[in-house]
């Protein structure tokens, strides 16, 4: 999640790479070099900008350059910046698809219709994604498995997504 709601992660820069400048970044696009397809990226405010270059995909991340940084002390202090993108920059998911940031906000309901919560943010552990619910008068949250069985049905457009608790 971050301060400006129109912001979407792409990815995060998790070490520098070699003397020259490059940095390693954790993509979570489909593609990891396609994070370097969307252009500018920017801070969590949206006011600080990083124009990246991929220069080759590794085991551990994409190795990429910064415009600006030429050695590995400046590359070292971008060390955990997450780069975001403005929503309305990505392009529309297919009809079947989905993007993890327009489920944040949405009402969780019961089959039947009942509140049960709000949806707080995708999380995934390592086995598949897990909507986080923080569920309706409470101050702790769910994980609910989002697959068909426990989330039969989203609806964006009444900003509510059914859910099943295990």
């Amino acid at each position: 999640m971050t301060d400006e709601p129109n912001l979407i992660l792409l990815g995060h820069i998790s070490s520098a790479q070699g003397i020259r400048g490059e940095v390693v970044i954790k993509s979570h696009t489909d593609d990891p070099a396609g994070i370097g397809s969307y252009g500018l990226l920017t801070d969590k405010t949206g006011k600080k900008a990083y124009d990246i270059t991929v220069v080759r995909v590794a085991k551990k991340g994409v190795i990429a350059r910064v415009k600006g940084v030429g050695d590995r002390t400046t590359a070292e202090t971008l060390r955990g910046t997450e780069l975001y993108i403005p929503r309305e920059r990505l392009p529309e998911p297919e009809d079947d698809e989905l993007y993890h940031a327009d489920l944040i906000g949405l009402e969780a309901v019961s089959p039947e219709g009942d509140i049960i919560g709000e949806v707080v943010s995708i999380q995934n552990f390592g086995a598949s994604d897990l909507l986080e619910v923080r569920l309706s008068g409470k101050a702790r949250t769910e994980f609910i498995p989002m697959d068909d069985h426990f989330v039969p049905a989203i609806d964006l457009d009444a900003g509510r997504v059914t859910v099943v608790m295990p």
